[in-house]
């Protein structure tokens, strides 16, 4: 098993139960005592939260995917934001009457859900203690989670890991070591306008993947010499070129859901692929001397459009939710990836888990190559 091989999870919302249909299909290969195959685990947004989970059971992977299936096929969207009437609507009028405070009276921040309920979830299900020990053990490397900082619109990467892995500080991206517990999960899944920034370190962190410009640099810098990616970006219907009317709102927020979780990780792939290309041209003692060598990669990601997968199960969504969502034309015939982020029912992610799972034996001899399995 090589050391130096990374697990990189992309975010999504809801489409991260996908991940754990991919993990579930790797797992059968290793006998029930087995650690995690990759010592080196990267995590974006809902991503970094199925990632955190699966490094605290680096020891048993069995176990780890298994507790993380269960979590998944047993979701409801009350775990993750409050979606009942009355706990939309409080939490609505507290963000009104934030709205008409002066901005250095008000300390709240401003969000379109409550997403308490998710670090009850979160304290519950994940046991920070145990990163240390892994790490200790050698059962892990690192773990990192990647936020995006908005006092200085940079991407930053919290990492816990081995003591001879460096900090590293590049252009408008940087990795700092630390302890790392909920608030660098909530941190890093705080969807923009949709959940509320999370103060780390006297700044304000976000969703890792707004400022991400290069996804695969986390586990590069921590030393990966493999990265396995669980890419959530799935096919979608495209529009016809030449549009009737304008776009409706609905379809442009999917827009730009789609290119905040997906596009940066899609050109860090192919830039990365040019680069181990382009090495193939130098000599290998040139290569040495520059302490360069390709890095193999296998991306694993939806086969089916996942918004229309979520569109099927529409009706599971719970009705304050669809309500709200309804003024900017969310409904199950809209063509927008949406309800596929945001809709946390168990329907739904099982489906999410049985695609991934099936997508992940369609490719099960590139697996086996992948892991040396």
């Amino acid at each position: 098993m090589p050391d130096k091989t990374a697990l990189v999870l992309g975010g999504g919302g809801a489409r991260a139960a996908y991940q754990i249909g991919v993990l579930k299909a790797i797992v059968q290969f290793y006998p029930r005592n087995h650690g995690i195959p990759f010592k080196i685990i990267c995590g974006t947004s809902a991503g970094a939260i199925n990632g955190t989970s699966i490094a605290t059971h680096a020891s048993c992977f069995h176990l780890g995917v298994r507790k993380l299936e269960w979590v998944w096929r047993n979701f409801r969207t009350e775990k993750i934001y409050s979606s009942s009437i009355s706990g939309v609507l409080t939490h609505l009028g507290k963000m009104l009457l934030m709205s008409m405070q002066n901005d250095q009276n008000s300390t709240n921040p401003g969000s379109l859900f409550n997403n308490e309920p998710l670090r009850g979830l979160l304290n519950q299900l994940i046991n920070f203690t145990r990163i240390d020990r892994n790490i200790s053990s050698g059962s892990l490397n690192a773990l990192s989670i990647d936020t995006s900082c908005y006092n200085t619109a940079r991407s930053v990467t919290f990492f816990q890991g081995s003591h001879d892995i460096p900090q590293w500080h590049r252009d408008r991206r940087s990795g700092q070591r630390t302890q790392l517990n909920t608030d660098h999960l909530l941190a890093s899944s705080a969807i923009p306008l949709v959940f509320p920034s999370i103060k780390l370190n006297q700044a304000y962190y976000g969703d890792g993947s707004v400022h991400q410009l290069a996804p695969l640099s986390s586990p590069i810098h921590l030393g990966a010499k493999k990265i396995m990616v669980i890419n959530l970006e799935s096919p979608h219907k495209q529009l016809p070129q030449e549009l009737e009317h304008h776009p409706k709102t609905a379809t442009i927020t999917g827009h730009l859901l789609d290119t905040i979780f997906s596009d940066t990780l899609n050109s860090d792939l192919e830039r990365l692929e040019r680069v181990n290309h382009t090495l193939t041209l130098i000599p290998e003692e040139n290569r040495k001397k520059l302490s360069l060598n390709p890095i193999q990669t296998l991306v694993i990601k939806p086969s089916e459009d996942l918004s229309q997968l979520a569109s099927r199960y529409y009706d599971e969504m719970p009705f304050a939710v669809k309500s709200m969502l309804k003024p900017i034309g969310i409904n199950q015939q809209t063509d927008s990836s949406i309800v596929s982020y945001l809709l946390f029912e168990r329907a739904y992610c099982s489906a999410l888990i049985n695609l991934g799972y099936q997508d992940a034996m369609c490719q099960i001899d590139e697996i086996r190559d992948f892991f040396e399995i």
